[in-house]
Parts: C-alpha cells; sequence; structure tokens
C-alpha cells in the first residue's frame, strides 16, 4: 500500500515536481511507447502498414529512446535541464499529431523515432532532476510514484484507444495527443526552482571496480530484451494470432498496464523486506514463467492475464530493483550512482532496441510465428538470472 502522507513530509513546490515528472513517464514511455501496442493491430486492419512494417515501426520508438537515452545528459549540459524536460513533451505531444496522418514508411518512422528520444531523454532526466530535491526518507517512495506515470500510460492508451478507435484510427492518434497536450500543460510550471543539494566530498571517490556491477548492467539489458515480446507482439498475438479481436487484447494491455502502476512500489515493499539482490532474481524467475506461457502456445485467458500481469508489473518493478541495486552496490558514493544509473538505463535502452529489431525481422522471416518470440524472450530472462547467480558467486 502506499503511504498516504507521503506528500505530507514535502513542500507543495516538490510535491508538484513528482506530478510533473510523473506526467512525463506517463506522456514519453506510457502514451508515446505503450499506446502504439493496441494501436497495431488497428493500424495493420486498416492497411495503413503490412504487418512487418508495422512492427518495425513500433522498434523505430525503441530505437528513439536509446538516442535519447544517450544524448540527454549531454545535452543538459548546454541547456537548462527543464528547458529540455519541456521540448521533450511538446515533441511527444506533436508526434501524435503527426501520426495521425498516414504520410508514407518514412513519415511515420521519424516521429516515431522522435517520440522515442523525447522518452528516452525524459527518463534520464525527469527524475533525478526531482529527487534530488526530495528528502533522502522519502526518495523511495517519491521515486516509485514517478514511475508509476509509465503504468498510468500503460492503463491510458489500453482504456482510451478501444473507444477511441469507434472514431478511426486517424482520431484515435489525435486523441492521444489532446491527451498529451493537456499533461503537458499540467507538467509545464511544476519543475523544481532553486539550488541543488551540495554534494558531500566523499561522493567525489571512486569506488573499486566491480565485476557484480558490470553484471547488472548485462542483466539489465537481457531483461530489457525480454520484455519485447510482452511489449510489442503480445497484444497482436492476442488479437489477430488467436483470433480473439482488438478488444479482447486492449483488455489484455489494461491488465498489464494496471499491474505496470503498481509494480514499482509492491517490488519496493519487498525490496526492503528480503534485499534488492534477492528481489530482483524473484522477479527474474517469475518471469521466466510468465513469458513461458505464450512460449509453449497455453492459450487459457486466466494464465495469458497472469502472463500479462506479471510482465506489466516488472516492466516497471524492475525499474525500482536496479536503481536499488544499483545504491546496494555503491554505498556512499552518489554521483557513481547516478553514473551507474545512466550506464544501466543506456544498456537497457541498447538492448530492447536492437531486440525490437531483431524480433520484427524473425517475425517476418517466420511468417508470423508468435511463440518463436516468446521462446526468445524465455531465453534472455534465464540468462538474466544465470548471470547474476554466476556473478555473486565469482564475487564470494
Amino acid at each position: 500500500m502506499v503511504r498516504s502522507d507521503v506528500f505530507l513530509t514535502l513542500t507543495p513546490g516538490v510535491g508538484r515536481a513528482i506530478v510533473s515528472a510523473f506526467c512525463t513517464g506517463l506522456i514519453g514511455v506510457g502514451l508515446a511507447r505503450f499506446a502504439y501496442t493496441p494501436l497495431l493491430p488497428a493500424v495493420v486492419e486498416a492497411h495503413w502498414f503490412a504487418p512487418a512494417a508495422a512492427a518495425y515501426l513500433g522498434a523505430a520508438n525503441l530505437a528513439g529512446y536509446l538516442a535519447g537515452a544517450f544524448l540527454g545528459r549531454p545535452l543538459s549540459r548546454n541547456f537548462a535541464v527543464v528547458t529540455l524536460l519541456r521540448a521533450m513533451m511538446l515533441a511527444a505531444t506533436a508526434s501524435f499529431f503527426a501520426c495521425g496522418f498516414p504520410l508514407g514508411f518514412l513519415w511515420f518512422f521519424l516521429w516515431r523515432f522522435a517520440a522515442g528520444f523525447a522518452g528516452g531523454a525524459m527518463m534520464v532526466l525527469a527524475a533525478p532532476t526531482v529527487l534530488a530535491h526530495v528528502p533522502a526518507n522519502r526518495r523511495g517512495i517519491a521515486g516509485g510514484l514517478i514511475v508509476m506515470g509509465v503504468g498510468t500510460g500503460i492503463v491510458a492508451s489500453g482504456t482510451l484507444i478501444p473507444l477511441l478507435l469507434h472514431y478511426g484510427v486517424q482520431q484515435a492518434w489525435i486523441g492521444l495527443g489532446v491527451l498529451s497536450a493537456a499533461l503537458t500543460a499540467l507538467a509545464w510550471n511544476g519543475w523544481p526552482k532553486g539550488p541543488l543539494p551540495q554534494t558531500s566530498a566523499a561522493a567525489h571517490v571512486r569506488p573499486p571496480p566491480s565485476r557484480v556491477l558490470r553484471a547488472l548492467y548485462l542483466e539489465y539489458a537481457l531483461n530489457a530484451g525480454g520484455w519485447v515480446p510482452h511489449m510489442l507482439f503480445f497484444v497482436d498475438y492476442v488479437a489477430r494470432g488467436l483470433g480473439k479481436g482488438v478488444v479482447m487484447g486492449a483488455e489484455f494491455w489494461v491488465a498489464f498496464g494496471l499491474s505496470a502502476t503498481l509494480g514499482p512500489l509492491l517490488a519496493g515493499h519487498v525490496a526492503d523486506r528480503i534485499g534488492f539482490r534477492p528481489a530482483l532474481r524473484c522477479a527474474f524467475l517469475l518471469q521466466i514463467f510468465a513469458i513461458a506461457i505464450p512460449a509453449l502456445n497455453v492459450t487459457s485467458a486466466p494464465w495469458l492475464f497472469a502472463s500479462s500481469i506479471v510482465i506489466g508489473g516488472f516492466v516497471t518493478g524492475t525499474v525500482t530493483l536496479v536503481l536499488g541495486r544499483i545504491h546496494e552496490l555503491l554505498p556512499q558514493h552518489p554521483d557513481e550512482q547516478k553514473a551507474a544509473w545512466s550506464v544501466a538505463t543506456i544498456a537497457f535502452a541498447l538492448c530492447q532496441a536492437i531486440a525490437a529489431y531483431g524480433l520484427s525481422f524473425v517475425f517476418a522471416r517466420s511468417g508470423g510465428d508468435y511463440q518463436v518470440l516468446f521462446l526468445i524472450g524465455v531465453v534472455a530472462m534465464t540468462l538474466s538470472l544465470l548471470i547474476d547467480l554466476a556473478a555473486s558467486e565469482r564475487a564470494r
């Protein structure tokens, strides 16, 4: 459960800043990335693009996310962070309106890439900007609330898109643009003001290299790749592969989003009690099980809902676990923690982009075989668990 007094110990300005960062996750990832998943079957059925081309357009967003995650921090050295965040929200909003006009593959590719770039930059910049102004004993719960924006965006897209699709695919894109514009207006003036807290001298002492930390980057990257079958293909698998229709596929996506909304808080709650390393291993095990359900062609609705709920929860919950694990591995080194989080985010985005393009290629070459995509996801998640176990054993 989320503590009801979370905002009571924060100044009104910091509370508003948390809301602004929440909006960036909702716009930049929850809508700009995940809204495409329930839209994909409709885009194909409207003959805007062939199935393989539509899948590649979904991967374009992940490539943009990688570029945004990589360039976000360098850009912040030359431009004010708040100015960049506002520009990224405007870019994501513009992409929704632009995608309402089917002007060809290249047009869509560029705007899907731009939306991904905006999401990656916002993910790297928004939370650290706000959390620097949050008291240390409230940063965990504040971070969870910020990441909840992603899950809220998934729920919003899965709920609104079937309604908007009654009016047409173009109207669905424009409706998303209107929602994104409203959220941008809400977040516009909520960013924190004043100087950042000063770091202590100990923060500048470089800790020794850690095999476990380097392994964590690889685990997080493989974990990101293991999610791609669910993020890009699961709704299409239910809607077209199993013949259950767009509405049923959207219902699974809503379950995915509801779980993603609560994932950061529940994962952090468990990690506080058993530790971040055991919690992360439990997460890998549960995800292996969840991805194996469609991989083994289990088509029962309850099992498919379980698969959607587990992966949805860890799409956001793993962010909390990996960030907490980094803090465990780099205690008393806040600057190194930020640098490590940046590397982890880039590794995450890189592997996810490669997986998206690779799985889109496999999907096209296999004649639309969904099972092979989920089997690859199981392998990636299993490797994450094995690497973590091996790295810890070598460290001992």
